[in-house]
């Protein structure tokens, strides 16, 4: 349990209400996101949402990153930096990934919006990746393991076809944005640091259509599948407690 900062329920409730400012705006998003838009848009839509709630954009905080959110589209699996000349187009997918703080508070998730137009497998794997990390938040019980998670999302992942990026991983987190334990979305139940109440987990599944390899681009951020094929996340902030895991950044 060394490095992992145990959560009191007052500090719980502290990330729940940033986790709120969070979920709002995704449902902002949802009717904002749209064909014809750049990333570079998303990402000010996000910060000036956040700020007009009294909230600061937690990836502004983290060392040589400027912007609110990092959004990826299609191929693209993490990190990606908000462009003016990244333009949505029709039947694209757009994970958009942001933190919030309030209150010294930090909550932190993942979004995917389909467009209109996306493929039957295209939609799959976004159902899919949801899937995988609801699979993942109904592990989050005390006594349970952190491999207990990736087993579940990588077992649902592989038997509908997909992969599960191995590179990239979950991570405690409210107080600091990236905190002890980490969390792999793959591995084996039983093993790994066990679960107690008090925990505030950000599990964040990265599923892709075909291998999951992955490269880093020039910019030094965005990281792409290395077959070029789609790549989905969905994230939450999940609290675990006494009577189950309780999602942090729903409304």
């Amino acid at each position: 349990m060394s490095g992992i900062i145990i959560k009191t329920p007052e500090q719980i409730a502290g990330i729940k209400n940033a986790g709120k400012v969070l979920a709002e705006l995704y449902s902002e998003l949802k009717k904002y996101i749209k064909p014809g838009i750049n990333t570079l848009q998303i990402d000010s839509y996000a910060d000036r949402f956040i700020k007009k709630r009294g909230g600061i954009p937690t990836f502004k905080t983290v060392p040589g990153y400027r912007h609110a959110t990092c959004v990826a589209i299609n191929n693209e699996v993490v990190h990606g930096i908000p462009r003016k000349d990244k333009v949505i187009k029709r039947g694209d997918i757009v994970s958009v990934d942001c933190g919030v703080t309030l209150d010294g508070f930090i909550g932190d998730s993942t979004v995917t919006f389909t467009m209109a137009g996306a493929t039957a497998e295209t939609k799959k794997l976004v159902q899919i990746t949801k899937e995988c990390l609801e699979l993942g938040i109904a592990e989050c019980f005390p006594g349970k393991r952190i491999g207990d998670i990736g087993a579940a999302i990588q077992s649902h992942a592989e038997s509908n076809g997909f992969s599960v990026v191995t590179e990239y991983v979950g991570h405690g987190t409210g107080i600091m944005l990236h905190e002890e334990p980490a969390i792999p979305h793959y591995g084996n139940r039983n093993e790994g640091v066990e679960l107690v109440e008090g925990m505030v987990l950000a599990i964040e599944p990265m599923i892709n259509q075909g291998s999951s390899r992955t490269r880093v681009q020039k910019d030094g951020w965005t990281v792409v599948t290395l077959d070029g094929m789609l790549s989905c996340q969905f994230e939450h902030t999940v609290a675990v407690t006494s009577e189950g895991p309780q999602i942090l950044t729903k409304i």
